[in-house]
């Protein structure tokens, strides 16, 4: 079977890698200039000139980034089989429209509200109580778009800095921590739900993920559970869908979903049966899911701007490291390493041991280390 991959960068590279043993052949289709997948066959199309050659050369197309013309999916849907479809991607780009849909379903979010001027934002602002989240409406990721007003004055500033003609505001959401649930559905419905994760981001950017979470109490899991099964079916979604939560005193709160495997379940590779990766392409080719309980703890530790002692890592037992084959920018991601240990208290030596090899990495800092 021949993949079509919309979207060149390290997620596609990783559904090849994990698609070749499938005996899988990939295609990729990239609008952006500058693919890095570095492997398959790449086709560059910045001005949708190809896409009938693209379509040629594949039997069913999936996407590695969320943020890629809906109309250009809706066009392939057309003709090949799309998973997950565009409406998922409709969803996820718009974030008044992904609350709004958290909100028929059930889920829970922060109170929201929509500004389109620096005078609504400071309204909404008001009537929210600070200190709220700004964000642009669409286009927005990794921490980019958005702004934090503690008090409704700052809303001249966050307007002029975010730049986006409609915004998003959200109640500030006092959590204990950031987790995630990442789960798969297959074309005939099947579903399966992976160990939820515990995130920590510096900068706006996922540093560290810890699966299974620890201290994670049964029915909290069920309940992400809950939430993403129903997301998955009112989306007739297939592929692999990620959730993004805050866990507060009072149960869980949903921030976003994304579309595709997810930087949070790269601990899979190793740390679990099967791969978000390798279930991901199982379900867009029509094939049973994969076992996906842990095989042990694990912790994904993203290498972002710089590679540090990579040798240094190769050394290390318990580390696998995957690099994106990307040159060094600051905030880039570069790669990842996955460290697996039989108890948590070694998981965190270990996760400690490996980043002192990884320059800028902020301190590892989870609900396993004591607050400082």
């Amino acid at each position: 079977m021949r993949i079509g991959v919309l979207g060149a960068g390290q997620l596609g590279r990783m559904l090849a890698l994990a698609g070749y043993p499938l005996a899988k052949t990939f295609v990729f289709y990239d609008m952006s200039g500058s693919p890095s997948a570095g492997l398959g066959e790449v086709i560059i199309d910045r001005e949708g000139q190809y896409l009938d050659d693209f379509l040629s050369r594949v039997d069913r197309v999936t996407y590695e980034f969320e943020h890629l013309p809906v109309n250009v999916a809706e066009k392939i849907a057309a003709h090949k089989p799309v998973h997950p479809c565009p409406r998922a991607l409709q969803v996820c780009q718009n974030r008044e429209a992904e609350k709004t849909l958290f909100g028929g379903l059930g889920i829970p979010t922060p109170e929201w509200k929509i500004a389109d001027s620096a005078a609504s934002l400071k309204a909404a602002a008001e009537e929210l109580g600070c200190p709220v989240v700004a964000k642009s409406n669409t286009e927005g990721y990794d921490g980019k778009g958005q702004a934090v007003l503690k008090s409704p004055e700052d809303a001249e500033a966050a307007w002029t800095s975010i730049g986006h003609p409609r915004l998003i505001v959200e109640k500030f959401v006092d959590f204990h921590r950031e987790v995630s649930i990442i789960a798969v559905r297959a074309e005939d419905g099947e579903l399966a739900f992976y160990p939820m994760a515990e995130n920590t981001h510096h900068e706006g950017i996922l540093r560290y993920s810890i699966a299974p979470a620890p201290k994670l109490e049964k029915h909290v899991q069920e309940d992400a559970e809950r939430y993403i099964k129903a997301l998955l079916n009112e989306l007739d979604y297939v592929g692999v869908l990620t959730l993004e939560l805050f866990e507060t005193t009072d149960g869980l709160v949903a921030n976003e979903m994304a579309p595709r495997v997810h930087n949070s379940g790269h601990w899979t590779i190793e740390g679990a049966m099967t791969s978000q990766f390798e279930n991901h392409i199982r379900a867009v080719s029509g094939h049973p899911l994969g076992n996906v309980a842990p095989r042990g703890l694990s912790c994904m530790i993203n290498i972002i701007g710089e590679h540090g002692d990579i040798e240094r890592i190769l050394e290390l037992p318990y580390a696998h490291v995957h690099l994106y084959n990307k040159g060094e920018r600051p905030g880039r991601k570069l790669g990842h390493v996955n460290i697996l240990a039989d108890s948590y208290e070694e998981l965190v030596w270990r996760v400690k041991n490996c980043a002192q090899f990884l320059p800028g990495s902020p301190e590892f800092k989870s609900s396993l280390t004591p607050k400082g």
